[in-house]
């Protein structure tokens, strides 16, 4: 019997779709867009305050809704995509998120522009999973890694790059559109981007015959929304016993889901896909990661919150000049990421917990030069070693903290855990913006400079916390052919729990598993 010869070097594997990195570019470019929507509000809100004449919780809710409508849509969108396909879910996603920009960019109040940017969020989740998902069909071998990398390497400049982006539109002011214009960019970003999708973009992977569990998607969308909530509104409305009450019942209703999958799946014959399988919680280097995961994004997007108020409100900076402020925590996390994976595989949770450390000594010497500037303007230059080793500790942290989870996870759940990480990490960055700015709005009555130095060390606290936690993670991370064996072993796991018509599903598991291989913006 004859075989076939093996593949020259650098040629196309067997059966390669002729157009794939035609469609990675394409489905990057949607993937960018989503990613950099996240922080490109940060530098505006002051601008946005001002026209609107938005209240300080508008302000919150504009960075919060969004990485909620995310949180809460994440998990369900990957499976959506499972039972009908990721080139449809990935074309009614960037159309959705092009026609929330355009909303964005019209809104007369802080309710509807709020309004809007929740359906952003929500549309930026149905677009990745299909983004990654799409990622493992069509490439293969090294040329997967290679488009990982491309994603990852995106992934990790994006918050920075958000940054910047927003603080150059909003004082380009073009066509007189002022902060209105980094929404209004998306639009035509989104046309371009939804043409391409149907001519490059291929029909891939099979369908699942599991149904995506949406009523248990709209009890994690409710439970999500009910623990921000209070937070954000907390202080203008006193503080009542209810919104305290309203934030329990949230954390009870997200537990109870993850308590009750295995017995609604089990009434349904296992026709549902799971959502928040208990499985995952009762592993303890899961749980402790995502723990993790949630204090790291916690700590970060309402740091650099509070930091670009206070830059713009407290120090006279445009929002281009606090926009470049903050390239020196990107120049930090582009020095270490690119070694942290290595480092992770050879020195394990150490790197992790020398991450948290640098990013919360990073925050500190921040604080330090702001306590320093005596309520005067000072140079950005006293800022910069700070959020330098901040950057530097996020690579550390971030790049490698999957890994490292993942060495202790059964495979049968990491595509699951997976994909809940991503939501942990929304859902911290949206409860971060919601209470350290309500702990800094709630000091601005005595000067913007007094309102940062109290809110500031609470971002400091959540990577003390990170650093001490990353303790009880396992010693060593997966390799990178761990990782992938990781992955295939999700697939058959799932595959012979579900015989007749589950293969597709545990694909999409592998798929979901993606989501958080690369740094995170």
């Amino acid at each position: 019997m004859s075989t076939a010869p093996p593949p020259a070097p650098g040629s196309a594997p067997p059966g390669a779709h002729p157009l794939r990195w035609a469609a990675a570019v394409v489905l990057m470019v949607a993937a960018l867009m989503d990613m950099v929507d996240v922080t490109i509000v940060n530098v505006a809100l002051p601008s946005i305050g001002r026209d609107l004449a938005a209240p300080e919780s508008a302000l919150q809710w504009l960075m919060s809704a969004y990485m909620l409508g995310f949180a809460g849509t994440l998990i369900v969108s990957g499976h959506l995509g499972d039972r009908y396909g990721r080139k449809p879910l990935f074309l009614t996603g960037t159309a959705l998120f092009g026609l929330a920009s355009l909303t964005c960019g019209i809104a007369q109040t802080p309710g509807q522009l709020v309004a809007a940017r929740a359906v952003q969020g929500v549309a930026a989740a149905l677009v990745m999973p299909q983004v990654l998902g799409a990622f493992r069909t069509l490439f293969h071998g090294r040329e997967r890694g290679a488009a990982f990398g491309m994603y990852g390497g995106v992934a990790g400049f994006a918050s920075a790059i958000g940054l910047l982006l927003g603080g150059v539109l909003t004082d380009a002011d073009l066509f007189g559109w002022g902060w209105r214009s980094i929404f209004l960019i998306n639009v035509p970003v989104a046309a371009v981007t939804l043409v391409a999708g149907v001519l490059l973009v291929p029909s891939v992977g099979e369908r699942s015959a599991r149904r995506p569990d949406l009523p248990g998607s709209l009890l994690l969308a409710g439970g999500l929304v009910a623990v921000v909530l209070p937070l954000v509104q907390g202080e203008s409305w006193g503080w009542p016993v209810w919104g305290w009450l309203c934030m329990a019942a949230g954390v009870l209703a997200v537990l109870g889901l993850a308590v009750l999958e295995p017995r609604r799946r089990s009434a349904r014959q296992g026709r549902t896909a799971p959502l928040l399988p208990a499985r995952a919680f009762r592993n303890g280097a899961f749980s402790t990661g995502l723990v993790v995961q949630l204090l790291f994004a916690v700590g970060m997007q309402g740091f650099f919150l509070v930091l670009t108020l206070w830059l713009q409100a407290g120090q006279g900076y445009t929002p281009l000049q606090a926009g470049v402020v903050t390239v020196a925590f990107a120049v930090g996390g582009f020095l270490t990421a690119p070694v942290a994976g290595a480092l992770a595989v050879r020195f394990g949770r150490l790197v992790l917990v020398a991450g948290a450390a640098l990013m919360a000594v990073g925050y500190g010497l921040v604080w330090l030069a702001v306590d320093g500037s005596a309520a005067v303007h000072t140079g950005a230059w006293p800022l910069v070693p700070g959020l330098l080793l901040a950057g530097a500790g996020l690579g550390f942290l971030v790049v490698p903290l999957v890994d490292v989870v993942l060495s202790a996870v059964p495979a049968g759940i990491a595509g699951a855990a997976s994909g809940i990480f991503t939501t942990g990490q929304q859902f911290g960055g949206a409860v971060g913006v919601a209470a350290i700015g309500a702990a800094f709005f709630d000091r601005t009555r005595d000067g913007l400079t007094d309102a940062f130095l109290h809110a500031a060390p609470w971002a400091l606290a959540a990577a003390v916390a990170c650093a001490l936690l990353c303790l009880w993670l396992p010693r060593t991370a997966v390799t990178e052919e761990e990782r992938e064996a990781v992955a295939e072993g999700a697939a058959d796991e799932a595959a012979g729990e579900a015989a007749g018509g589950a293969s597709a599903e545990a694909a999409g598991k592998a798929d979901t598993g993606a989501v958080v291989t690369g740094p995170v913006g």
